[in-house]
């Protein structure tokens, strides 16, 4: 791992790429590229680039394992990844962009920022630090922590219990390096920082809504689960909407792609997923869309859900006409045997399938999204070219679509199990329903982006939610104080934290229990696959370890993890999902 840093280190002093973006433009001396060179304003914006990047990659992956969506394909990662099929196409792509893109780079920013007492970078060094390797600890269980950087080309495995532990440290010490006042020449955290804008305040806010995260997460070990702890750190963390991080993205032609991964690098994190590939087989399930549209049984629809669930214009009679799609059903045998058809427009209007058989599946709308800077669409909606009909993709899934990193509805959701389980039933209500309005908020915020343009202005996805639409929910379907459950807050929560990481450590946490009519999906049961790596019984956990760590490293993780290669690793619990 040590070879990371150097081969980075000089990507990133080459890297002069022109961009309105102005952490793309590295500043220094190109024909310099030694490590010696790099400043920590320059590190920074790259770190938190490929942080953000693992965790968007792992965030999407994990919706279709938590039923949140399906695709039309049962052989693609995603579609098999729906039937609870484990593949390891799940296992590199996060691994790589933290530890070659990010993890390395983070040992040098946080030395030289504490050498010359740029105490705000050693702060961001630690905080970041501690969002990455508890990404890996969730995703894998076992990883290198304290040798991960080390000159060993084989450093030993540590415990998913250190590496928690560690971070938790990481996470005190960011906090402290924040209180700090820098020496007198050091660059501003403005200068480097692509998220905050240098707003220590919002660092710190970050910081506070890691760590009751992170405790929260340990809800089944005693011995670390502190309920007063995670209610003082929230507290401390966003308090509203206006505190939320957002990473900002933008829809622009740009000449620089991601050396890793090979995407755009200042779109959403979330589109590209989908973009090179995967755009027109992604789709809601039935599980989602019930629950954004008669949530509790209570016939009162969710004003997201019109945002969240995507769109296709269609042809009726010569007149174009926005349809919403529908849910696939994961409890039935609808993509057995071959999967589904995608639909392709046509000049003349209508869509029409990819397999001629299942025209009846034209009710099922792709979430996918176009682009102006990468497929030179006139606007975000996919279109193959100009005059085809359009689909919208969802408020999550488009190219200049914000990233939603740290959020106040997050917080609230934490501070209304936390309540909740102490048998405060009217405070965890009040948190619980002020999560859902943050989300609701967040999303209206975030909807502002397409306000105004006479392209948007038909299509229901675009438009931002209505009040009277807003009040009638938040009054009459999320229930009251006297009715609140755990699988009430929980399911509010899925929606609110929806593509984010979060999603798959709250159901392994919680047992795939307390999610209101959540299933595991029929094809499981019937598929030979499926059973092989999660068999009938158990459920799935963990992401087996990527390929370079079984084959450069396997002596280590065998120490660690004796049945890293066995076909049910997946079911094996990771550290923090094992009760005491």
């Amino acid at each position: 791992m040590k070879l990371f840093k150097s081969i980075i280190l000089s990507v990133a002093g080459l890297m002069t790429f022109a961009s309105c973006t102005d952490w793309l433009d590295v500043n220094e001396d190109p024909n310099t590229p030694a490590q010696a060179a790099v400043s920590v304003k320059t590190l920074l914006p790259w770190i938190q680039y490929h942080l953000a990047y693992a965790t968007g990659a792992h965030g999407y992956r994990s919706q279709f394992i938590c039923q949140a969506f399906t695709a039309t394909s049962r052989t693609h990662r995603d579609g098999c990844s729906a039937q609870w099929e484990a593949t390891s196409s799940l296992s590199t792509t996060s691994y790589q962009q933290f530890f070659v893109g990010a993890g390395p780079n983070l040992v040098d920013m946080y030395d030289k920022a504490i050498a010359s007492e740029a105490w705000h970078y050693a702060g961001a060094a630690k905080l970041l630090k501690a969002y990455g390797f508890l990404l890996m600890a969730d995703m894998y269980g076992e990883m290198p922590y304290f040798e991960a950087n080390s000159i060993s080309p084989h450093p030993k495995y540590d415990t998913g219990e250190t590496i928690y532990t560690e971070s938790l440290k990481d996470i005190d010490e960011a906090i402290e390096q924040f209180g700090k006042t820098q020496a007198l020449g050091q660059p501003a955290l403005s200068e480097g920082d692509s998220w905050n804008g240098g707003n220590i305040d919002k660092w710190v806010k970050m910081a506070y809504l890691l760590k009751a995260r992170t405790i929260n997460q340990m809800s089944k070990k005693s011995a670390y689960y502190d309920p007063e702890t995670i209610l003082d750190c929230l507290n401390k963390a966003q308090q509203s909407i206006d505190d939320d991080t957002y990473i900002e993205c933008q829809d622009i032609r740009e000449s620089s792609k991601d050396f890793i991964s090979t995407d755009p690098m200042q779109t959403n994190y979330n589109w590209n997923q989908t973009y090179n590939g995967n755009r027109h087989i992604t789709l809601p399930t039935k599980w989602l869309v019930d629950l954004l549209t008669d949530f509790d049984n209570k016939g009162i629809e969710d004003p997201r859900a019109d945002k969240i669930i995507a769109w296709r214009q269609f042809s009726e009679n010569g007149t174009k006409i926005w349809k919403r799609g529908a849910g696939v059903d994961m409890q039935s045998d609808v993509r057995i045997p071959n999967g589904m058809a995608n639909f392709i427009s046509r000049k003349e209007g209508g869509w029409n399938p990819s397999i001629d058989t299942r025209a009846s599946d034209s009710i099922y709308v792709g979430i996918y999204a176009g682009s102006v800077g990468v497929y030179s669409t006139p606007n975000i909606f996919y279109r193959a070219i100009d005059n085809w009909y359009p689909s919208s993709g969802n408020v999550y899934v488009r190219p200049n679509s914000p990233y939603l990193w740290a959020t106040y509805a997050e917080a609230c959701f934490i501070k209304a199990e936390v309540l909740f389980k102490q048998s405060k039933k009217t405070e965890a209500f009040n948190a619980y329903k002020d999560g859902i309005k943050a989300n609701i908020d967040e999303l209206n915020k975030m909807l502002t982006i397409w306000t105004g343009d006479a392209a948007y202005t038909d299509c229901p996805s675009m438009g931002q939610m209505e009040q009277v639409k807003i009040d009638e929910f938040l009054n009459g379907a999320i229930g009251t104080a006297s009715d609140i459950t755990l699988e009430k807050i929980m399911s509010q929560k899925f929606i609110a934290m929806l593509y984010s990481t979060v999603n798959w450590n709250d159901m392994r946490r919680h047992d795939y229990k307390n999610y209101m009519g959540w299933q595991m999906p029929y094809e499981y049961s019937v598929n030979a696959a499926s059973l092989k790596g999660i068999p009938q019984g158990k459920q799935w956990r963990r992401i087996k370890q990527c390929s370079h760590e079984i084959n450069y490293n396997a002596d280590q993780l065998r120490a660690i993890q004796p049945n890293y290669n066995d076909d049910d690793i997946w079911t094996y619990p990771v550290w923090w999902d094992s009760a005491d």
